[in-house]
């Protein structure tokens, strides 16, 4: 295989995973509250992680990137996997999973917007005109397909999927500036958050005993979702030739996503649900697409 097969083949592993996550968020939240889901979550990341430093043979590069890296990693990982996972588990208990996840497709536009201010970013028309085509989406999606109504189905829900986007975003942004290795990196963070997890699990009374069912969704989560697709996609992006080849299969991703979350979980998929994502989609198209230039005289 070339190196550019094995990147399609990586890319996509990562992306079939990433497509049963919405269905398995849902199931697992029928037995865990949000926190309980991120602290086992979590654990079962850390240990996926510490696997593969282990098979890389790297395990002790651990403990003096800890001891260097250290406050970049404590905060970081408050935020990705803790805060963001919290509140980003806090939408699919209160929406439908068709629902949750499409919205949590505006997160590539919301990291855009967010580039102009963090990194100094020039601000294009074309992005502005991707926002109002993305969101509109989210709008026909939080409306049930009534828009101009603006009668929420659940605004809290559709509050916390918005606010997750800017935390995701934000989190990668970020680590444009982040010199640690990868893989070292993200092991750091989630070494600090799961004992953030531990303590806020700890504070609002949910570290009694949960049921085998929430255990192994919380498994698949923290081992697949938050640990190991993470270097699948790493090694895709490494391997490719070109970087958007392997970023476009990521729209592959909702589409099977809807069709796990009909057959698993039994949802009924809503045409308002489809005409949103449509629209997120084609705003994210529409932000990749390159613009013709105009010439210096005008014409």
């Amino acid at each position: 295989m070339t190196s550019q097969q094995k990147a399609y083949l990586y890319g996509l592993g990562a992306v079939l995973a990433w497509s049963t996550v919405a269905t398995v968020f849902k199931i697992s939240l029928q037995h865990l509250s949000p926190a309980q889901l991120v602290l086992y979550a979590s654990a079962f990341s850390l240990l996926s992680l510490l696997s593969i430093l282990a098979w890389q043979g790297r395990l002790g590069e651990l403990l003096p990137a800890l001891r260097q890296h250290w406050r970049r990693s404590l905060l970081l990982g408050a935020v990705n996997p803790f805060v963001y996972y919290l509140i980003l588990f806090q939408a699919y208990d209160l929406l439908p999973a068709q629902e949750a996840q499409a919205i949590n497709y505006t997160w590539a536009l919301t990291m855009t917007l967010l580039a102009i201010p963090v990194l100094k970013q020039k601000p294009r028309a074309q992005d502005a005109l991707a926002a109002l085509v993305c969101y509109t989406g989210v709008l026909v999606i939080a409306t049930r397909g009534q828009p101009l109504a603006l009668e929420f189905s659940n605004m809290a829900g559709v509050g916390y999927a918005l606010v997750s986007t800017v935390l995701w975003a934000g989190y990668w942004l970020c680590n444009t500036r982040d010199r640690r290795e990868p893989v070292l990196g993200l092991t750091l963070n989630f070494l600090f958050a799961l004992p953030l997890a531990g303590l806020w699990c700890l504070w609002r009374g949910e570290l009694g005993a949960v049921a085998w069912q929430g255990i192994a969704g919380a498994a698949y989560v923290g081992a697949l979702e938050m640990g190991f697709t993470f270097v699948l996609w790493l090694a895709a992006m490494k391997l490719t030739s070109s970087t958007a080849r392997i970023a476009n299969l990521i729209f592959l991703s909702p589409l099977l996503s809807l069709v796990l979350i009909y057959l698993l979980i039994g949802e009924q998929i809503l045409p308002s649900t489809l005409n949103g994502l449509a629209l997120i989609l084609g705003g994210l198209i529409l932000q990749k697409i390159p613009l013709p230039r105009r010439s210096a005289s005008g014409g």
